[in-house]
């Protein structure tokens, strides 16, 4: 359960702190409560499970970064370890996993996501990469974006406004 102070500060951040030298100042001047306040209350948050993290969430497309690539691979069973971790060690791999793969309908089993501002980019890349860890032997493809879905955590909702009782 969300005390009231913890509630107005997650509704005051849960779509971003303010892009400023000094973010928690400035929620705290919103809220009329102290930084410190604030902080406080936050940290409460993380160490009571209230919230999960405090995270970037970048917004690449702003940068220009909109063409997104999930490399995919066809790694051998006994190479998925190896392949995997040398591709999430690449600066240019945001993110990378194993998944299973299922014979006659999806043979690939590692996946790794790289950004670029065009397509050709990425592909450029992709292929670098398969060069650089002489992986280029194991079938792999590209997989891009065709639309972005979410880039938001889990909102707190304002409680509902009490109606009085009748006397």
């Amino acid at each position: 359960m969300l005390t009231d102070d913890e509630r107005r500060v997650l509704l005051a951040i849960q779509d971003g702190l303010p892009l400023t030298p000094t973010p928690y100042a400035d929620v705290a001047a919103e809220l009329g409560m102290t930084e410190e306040r604030v902080l406080e209350l936050v940290r409460s948050m993380l160490a009571e499970g209230k919230i999960k993290r405090i995270g970037l969430i970048p917004n690449h497309y702003a940068l220009g970064i909109t063409a997104n690539g999930m490399s995919v691979w066809d790694v051998p069973e006994d190479r998925i370890r190896e392949v995997g971790r040398k591709l999430a060690k690449r600066p240019e791999v945001s993110h990378c996993y194993h998944r299973p793969r299922y014979e006659g309908v999806w043979p690939y089993t590692v996946f790794a996501m790289v950004h670029g501002r065009t397509r050709e980019e990425v592909v450029e890349t992709v292929e670098r990469i398969a060069r650089e860890l002489r992986i280029q032997d194991i079938p792999h493809d590209i997989l891009f974006s065709t639309r972005l879905l979410k880039k938001r955590g889990t909102r707190v909702g304002r409680p509902p406004a009490v109606a009085p009782a009748e006397a």
